[in-house]
């Protein structure tokens, strides 16, 4: 995803270093969706007190869950369209890929040309990407308003297509097994939210969190931004509805994704403008915690060594 418009940046931009850390959801069963995640999804369980649990690739946890009781799904609000999990090269992604093909879990993959794709639910209706980066295939760019992709020779697609998955198996190896976990590499490249106003949205991501824009489409109400020149590292839609309303307390679902900035000074340069624009944020043992105009939970955090 490229950047379309200059007039887009600011005279400030957030630290190009700038990740996304782990993702925190609040869940109705704990033990199935533990289950999921290392049998499905080839997650490590890094811990797990009580109510709560933390799993990854073996290093820091990508993603929280946390069981509360009598929580529902609630559609029409916004929240968590997806978290994306970023996998180091097309062989890693097969293998995540065919190990939901063996346990005939339903999944949508997708080629976005300078990505290869699958998109999935979790037990409970949480959204979930895989994918790995392919921009030798070509490019995908929001201009004018338009989203579109260009493959390597110039030709133009939606970059929605369905994805050559006989190609990418072709780099599972024979003695590859199914059943490992996912490779320490992995992370999550972006997370793509349901938000009640583009324009609001954009507002505070990019003009007081810093992130750039990267393309802004009202035709299909979706926003990209990013740090670093990263196609993006979080999406913004409208697809629950424009005005959609925050989901209840008794929801399934979000409780906040986190921001990593790369160091001290990085997290004070946001934070001044978090307070000079009279946001509120309280402090958490995951980082500062402050919601966005979708009431959407955000952590910033400084990444950990």
């Amino acid at each position: 995803m490229n950047q379309t418009s200059s007039a887009e940046k600011t005279e400030f931009s957030i630290h190009p270093a700038t990740s996304i850390g782990h993702i925190s959801l609040r869940v109705a069963n704990l033990e199935n969706q533990l289950t999921f995640y290392q049998q499905a999804m080839g997650f490590k369980l890094h811990w797990r007190e009580g109510n709560k649990a933390g799993l990854g690739s073996g290093n820091a946890d990508l993603l929280c869950l946390t069981e509360e009781p009598n929580l529902k799904r609630y559609r029409g609000v916004t929240g968590l369209y997806h978290v994306a999990y970023l996998f180091p090269n097309r062989r890693e992604l097969a293998i995540a890929m065919a190990r939901l093909f063996a346990l005939k879990y339903p999944n949508a993959p997708t080629d976005h040309i300078m990505t290869k794709t699958t998109y999935l639910d979790d037990l409970e209706g949480n959204g979930i990407e895989l994918y790995c980066e392919s921009p030798e295939d070509g490019t995908w760019t929001i201009t004018d308003g338009n989203m579109e992709a260009r493959r390597k020779d110039g030709s133009w697609s939606n970059g929605r297509e369905p994805l050559d998955v006989d190609a990418l198996f072709s780099h599972i190896k024979e003695d590859d097994r199914l059943d490992v976990p996912v490779p320490p590499e992995t992370k999550i490249g972006h997370v793509h939210l349901h938000v009640h106003d583009i324009d609001e949205a954009v507002d505070f991501y990019h003009g007081v969190i810093g992130f750039d824009v990267m393309g802004i489409s009202k035709g299909i109400q979706m926003a990209f931004v990013s740090a670093g020149g990263y196609h993006h590292h979080i999406g913004l839609n409208t697809w629950q509805g424009r005005g959609a309303p925050p989901p209840p307390a008794d929801a399934l679902g979000l409780r906040h994704f986190t921001i990593e900035l790369p160091d001290q000074k990085a997290l004070d340069d946001v934070m001044s403008r978090v307070e000079k624009a009279g946001i509120s944020a309280n402090q958490t043992e995951d980082g500062l915690l402050l919601y966005d105009p979708s009431q959407n939970g955000v952590i910033l955090t400084t990444a950990k060594k």
